[in-house]
């Protein structure tokens, strides 16, 4: 794809996201249906998300998982970390 993530529309981001399943699906050398197997999906549910046709978080997670890619879920949304002056404003209040 020519644009960045960021230029696309959201469907468009979606259709992305099913190109990259299909690759990492097949970077593994698995077929949809070994895909669908191992994450206790039907194949139908595997092309669908292949396609960009609205998957659901748990399908996704359940692909990535399969696919040893569930790590890129904390570059995706990292986990939010406390500032030291968060924590200090929140100690105050509560000696307050």
């Amino acid at each position: 794809m020519d644009k960045r993530i960021t230029e696309l529309s959201d469907p468009e981001v979606v259709e992305d996201l099913g190109r990259r399943l299909a690759a990492a699906r097949k970077s593994r050398g698995l077929t949809q249906a070994e895909a669908a197997e191992r994450a206790g999906l039907d194949r139908m549910t595997v092309s669908r998300a292949e396609r960009g046709d609205n998957p659901t978080l748990l399908t996704v997670v359940r692909l990535l998982r399969v696919y040893g890619r569930l790590d890129a879920l904390d570059s995706f949304l990292p986990v939010a970390e406390v500032s030291p002056l968060e924590l200090i404003r929140a100690r105050r209040g509560r000696d307050g």
